[in-house]
């Protein structure tokens, strides 16, 4: 499902360290790869995501390389991946229902009956009381982790690119999210869990393929504790 072989990112586009970085996710795996440094690990997300340029090498997705695609195919395949990430992300030019689905609206055909009920599905899962249609600043951070959420899982993504939403959600959230997580990689759903603190991805240990740690010289695979 997700590819980067020996890429290099390019220095001056990342905080990334400009070494060979190497992984392989198969379809239903979940790799938990520990970064203590979260702006760091939403570089790592966005070069997944064909968000960065490379010096050498190759990061593909679903067997399509990023370098070979146009603007368009881009876009489109980044519609199958759902991301949780640290970056900002919430506009107060509309409500928030519009920033969860937007992605969504954009990128496939889906009618919009569907993806409300879908998107209403979700937010009572994580314990929402509706879809939130005030805009953003006036939900509280609890509600908009728990849109965070929403927003990832929505759309049934063949990928999840996720910065742990736990560690910092003043809720909690494991439970919901533990349960998307299993959902989506019984479809064949693969998932990339960045986490900065190692307890938090304890409860699901059983089911971690891998274990990775993001440092100064690139991906680590370490034996799981």
């Amino acid at each position: 499902m997700l590819e980067l072989a020996e890429a290099v990112p390019r220095f001056d586009d990342s905080s990334l360290p400009p070494v060979p970085f190497a992984l392989r996710v198969m379809s239903g795996e979940c790799v938990v790869i520990e970064c203590r440094d979260m702006l760091r690990a939403t570089m790592f997300a966005d070069l997944c995501s064909g968000m960065i340029h490379l010096s050498s090498g190759h990061a593909r997705f679903m067997g399509m390389d990023w370098n070979d695609l146009d603007d368009r195919h881009r876009n489109a395949l980044r519609g199958r991946i759902g991301r949780m990430t640290r970056r900002a992300i919430w506009s107060d030019l509309f409500g928030t229902h519009v920033s969860m689905m937007l992605k969504q609206m954009h990128h496939t055909d889906v009618s919009l009956e569907d993806l409300t009920q879908e998107t209403l599905r979700l937010s009572t899962l994580f314990g929402l009381p509706g879809i939130p249609t005030d805009t953003p600043r006036y939900l509280s951070q609890g509600d908009l982790t728990r849109a965070a959420c929403v927003r990832a899982f929505l759309g049934q993504p063949q990928l999840l690119m996720i910065e742990d939403p736990l560690e910092t959600s003043p809720v909690d959230l494991s439970l919901a999210f533990f349960q998307c997580l299993t959902e989506a990689r019984d479809r064949g759903a693969a998932v990339v869990w960045l986490v900065r603190d190692s307890r938090v991805w304890q409860p699901y240990r059983q089911t971690v393929t891998a274990l990775w740690r993001l440092a100064d010289d690139g991906l680590i695979a370490i034996r799981r504790r």
